[in-house]
């Protein structure tokens, strides 16, 4: 992402980015995620039941602008799964001992000063020499923090990112009105990331994190923040969330993949970032199979519909109680 004019932590991504590094790096760069890959949360709560991300959003009425929003970001257009064995979004998890450093923002004005715990093996997306977002994503599973760095690099002992966000994983609190985050729309990232473990365990509970190439100049709940100058209405905002339809046919997939799409028409996904249209984001795992996550390309944007979570004044919608 690069700053789009509008001021400190406006951000438009640039086309996605590059893997392509020595076989040196790339080896050390797999023996890192293999190494985050396995740092299982168990039962850990990432942020309250009741928060937005993991809301249920099954039953919310079809936003009368979901064709719409749909279209802009291609209804004919193929998701694809932005991660997988070797590539994702990798995250690390550390206890309250860990040494934590000063980062040095680009933009400091919506950075969270920190101090931020950062291990001297913590992945780094797209590995140590990429060019991307790189992205740092550490979770302090003793005070229940997320921390999050965009565009972090080390320079001799001390580091440096673009921007940077901490989030308490145990309340609902936003980031302030307006602010980025590691991310465009002002969300954590961690919380949007399909992972393995929970696959495995044959649930998900929360929304999925998605980009989108064109957005517009607004943002709904829970996003604080939006990233581009264009006021087309039919654009979609940071924070749009769409859901699979509850007619789409989840028999045919793999196992493993039914839990993704049990997901989607539940939680949905959730619009945070510019990027390639219908990119769904995971964290990376030599345990994933890539063959089964490609059947993902067999979905479509018309197999999706946008649900109201918010009112036309911008309040959000929480879940009706469920029915007895």
């Amino acid at each position: 992402m690069i700053p789009d004019g509008g001021g400190p932590g406006h951000f438009l991504r640039i086309g996605k980015r590059s893997l392509v590094q020595s076989r040196p790096m790339k080896i050390a760069w797999l023996s890192l995620v293999a190494a985050a890959a396995f740092q299982d949360l168990g039962k850990f709560q990432v942020f309250p039941p009741d928060n937005p991300w993991n809301w249920d959003i099954s039953r919310h009425a079809v936003h009368p602008k979901s064709d719409a929003y749909v279209a802009s970001i291609g209804a004919d257009a193929n998701f694809h799964p932005d991660f997988g064995r070797q590539y994702g979004i990798p995250f690390c998890v550390v206890t309250s001992k860990q040494k934590k450093f000063k980062v040095n923002f680009e933009y400091a004005g919506e950075s969270d000063p920190g101090p931020y715990p950062i291990p001297d093996d913590a992945p780094i997306e797209g590995g140590p020499e990429s060019d991307g977002d790189r992205h740092i994503l550490v979770i302090d599973k003793d005070s229940k923090t997320l921390y999050e760095l965009f565009a972090a690099r080390k320079s001799g002992e001390a580091w440096k990112a673009g921007s940077g966000a901490i989030f308490n994983l145990a309340t609902n609190d936003l980031r302030r009105e307006g602010w980025t985050s590691a991310d465009a729309a002002g969300l954590p990232v961690f919380p949007g990331l399909v992972r393995y473990e929970e696959v495995a365990r044959g649930e998900i509970t929360h929304a999925i994190r998605f980009t989108a190439k064109k957005t517009g100049r607004k943002y709904w709940y829970p996003a604080r923040h939006f990233a581009s100058r264009d006021d087309n209405p039919d654009l979609p905002p940071m924070g749009l969330r769409l859901r699979l339809k509850a007619s789409f046919d989840v028999s045919k997939y793999p196992k493993s993949v039914q839990v993704i799409l049990t997901a989607l028409k539940k939680h949905g996904i959730i619009l945070a970032d510019n990027g390639s249209n219908w990119y769904l984001t995971g964290a990376p795992d030599p345990r994933w199979n890539d063959d089964e996550l490609r059947s993902l390309k067999q979905l479509k944007g018309r197999d999706f519909e946008v649900a109201q979570v918010v009112t036309d004044e911008g309040k959000p919608i929480p879940p009706k109680p469920a029915r007895r």
